[in-house]
């Protein structure tokens, strides 16, 4: 069977058929699959991670190296499920707020020194022109805007921004019912999508967050943006297959006194 993308050898995923993974779902949550023996999976694999990160785990596994092991391998396959709806609320935000401005300000709307009010943005605008003259490309807005960080998409929604969402940026998103967001509605969860965002770029656990809660967080401002790239998301995003409906039991102690972000 073909599939645009396939991923080879699907067989050696524990819990998944080719079809599975080509969908970019699946049933079966691969941990509650994983075979682990009695000398415990991957041996020696502790030694290539740090003691500080593989000790984190073995905390929250009461000290049961297996099942550090299998929290590790947890968090990262969670890390990679949320990099989706990640991505596409990322590109969702700054294509949204590209159109409506552009639509009332021009397509250089960034260089306009009242749409530069957070200090950092006219640095981020620098950084993106010289990156582009340095790849040999022309600094066009549409370049511009997929260089920019998302640093700079969350800082043109803070409250320096209050009258310009008033205006204009309040068109970038709706509820479900089509009424309108005021922008302390929308970015209420935004810090810590950031925050959670920037974790996962850094390969940083995750595993303690609620995750439920900022899956759903970000699926919902995806959802507000642009409901096909919600829909889209639910198609092809693998986090609630690999969520355990169970929920994921740790051990807190005072290293990590009941940390749950």
């Amino acid at each position: 069977m073909n599939y645009p993308g396939r991923v080879p050898r699907a067989e050696t995923v524990p819990g998944f058929t080719e079809a599975d993974i080509c969908r970019g779902g699946g049933e079966i949550n691969p941990i509650s699959t994983m075979a682990i023996d009695d000398a415990g999976p991957f041996p020696g694999i502790e030694d290539t991670l740090s003691a500080d990160r593989f000790g984190t785990y073995l905390g929250w596994a009461g000290g049961d190296r297996n099942k550090a092991v299998v929290l590790y391998t947890l968090n990262a396959l969670l890390s990679e499920s949320l990099y989706t709806p990640l991505h596409m609320f990322e590109v969702a935000l700054r294509n949204r707020i590209h159109h409506v401005m552009s639509v009332v300000h021009g397509d250089t709307w960034f260089d306009r020194p009242e749409h530069q009010a957070n200090l950092i943005q006219a640095d981020m605008i620098a950084k993106a022109r010289k990156e582009l003259a340095e790849q040999g490309k022309a600094d066009t807005p549409a370049r511009i805007v997929a260089a920019l960080t998302f640093g700079f998409w969350t800082a043109m929604l803070g409250k320096e921004y209050e009258n310009l969402w008033q205006m204009t940026l309040k068109d970038i998103a709706k509820r479900e019912d089509g009424k309108g967001l005021r922008r302390k509605d929308f970015t209420k969860s935004l810090g810590a999508i950031r925050t959670l965002r920037n974790r996962l770029a850094h390969h940083e656990t995750v595993l303690h967050w609620d995750l439920r809660k900022h899956h759903a967080n970000i699926m919902q401002l995806t959802g507000w943006l642009s409901p096909v790239a919600a829909d889209w998301c639910k198609v092809y995003g693998r986090f609630e297959n690999l969520y355990p409906k169970e929920g994921v039991e740790l051990v807190f102690n005072a290293v990590l006194p009941g940390c749950r972000p």
